[in-house]
């Protein structure tokens, strides 16, 4: 399951946490995905997207189906 953004392709970083000593260890940064419903070409399909798309409304969110009323026991 790659952490990779869907929209924008947004991936996992590299690099090194590096210490007042200048001790070096290797360090992920990982982007902050989350899955949400999206709607393309009339399918709905669950997508992993990052905030940033989210926020810039690169998502297009389907419309949620009404719910029927439940009818009273009697």
């Amino acid at each position: 399951m790659a952490r990779v953004c869907d929209i924008c392709g947004k991936r996992p970083l590299v690099g090194y946490n590096v210490s007042h000593a200048h001790n070096k260890t290797k360090k992920t940064w990982y982007p902050n995905l989350q899955t949400v419903r999206h709607q393309e070409k009339g399918q709905v399909r669950r997508i992993k997207v990052c905030t940033q798309c989210l926020k810039a409304g690169r998502v297009n969110k389907p419309v949620p189906r009404p719910k029927l009323d439940a009818e009273p026991i009697a």
